[in-house]
């Protein structure tokens, strides 16, 4: 693993209006990641967690604070400048797949590179490999109502991955899987990030998956606590 600091959020606050109140999401919030390592961001629902992680995508906006990916703050780019970064340096594994309908597994695994600006003859290729890499290799024909949720989820983590991302955020990956299909995502979600060298926050209600991070860190009352109790594995 690499030493390099390559994501630090300094001082980011959130708050949301909810009627006549202001609901405080992130208080002065203060987290730093080293490049290639697995955080595992623990918190209950409603805690912040997907909040947190619509500010390091730049989805959102904090409403003060620095969020910094690489040389770049977030906060100071504009929406489009935020959706071009994105598109970029930031692959998604959501709990509910997010795969579009319409398009194969194949098709949806080239989407992320096609956006990205990527002209290769070989686009085919690489989609086809990182389908063979979860498994699915003989499925890139299959349209997502074809596959069961474990295989939805295998094919969103190929197409996190298939644009060579620096950055993986994961919302709850398995919260709409059994525990054994949720492992096995789990096994395959570890194994490609590490094998990629590739930098993930995993978000998750569910403490038993704290064995694979490197650390893990939980959202609580608007500001984040190290959680020692759980070793990297």
């Amino acid at each position: 693993m690499k030493n390099e600091s390559h994501i630090s959020l300094l001082r980011v606050n959130k708050s949301y209006q909810e009627g006549g109140n202001v609901r405080t999401v992130l208080n002065d919030m203060e987290l730093t990641i080293n490049e290639g390592e697995m955080i595992v961001l623990l918190g209950r629902s409603g805690s912040g967690k997907s909040t947190l992680l619509n500010l390091i995508s730049g989805i959102d906006q904090p409403d003060s604070g620095q969020i910094n990916i690489g040389d770049t703050d977030l906060a100071k780019l504009s929406e489009k400048e935020r959706t071009l970064f994105r598109r970029k340096n930031i692959g998604f594994v959501f709990q509910s797949f997010n795969l579009i309908s319409t398009l194969t597994a194949e098709e949806n695994v080239l989407l992320p590179l096609k956006l990205k600006g990527i002209e290769d003859e070989n686009l085919l290729q690489r989609a086809g490999s990182f389908l063979n890499e979860v498994g699915l290799g003989d499925r890139g024909d299959s349209y997502p109502d074809r596959l069961s949720g474990g295989e939805q989820q295998r094919v969103a983590i190929a197409r996190a991955l298939a644009h060579e991302p620096m950055l993986i955020l994961a919302d709850e990956p398995t919260g709409n899987l059994d525990y054994e299909t949720g492992k096995k995502i789990l096994d395959i979600l570890n194994k490609l990030v590490r094998e990629n060298g590739r930098t993930i926050i995993l978000a998750t209600h569910d403490r038993d998956i704290c064995s694979i991070a490197d650390r893990v860190v939980e959202l609580q009352s608007g500001q984040l606590h190290d959680v020692t109790e759980f070793e990297g594995a």
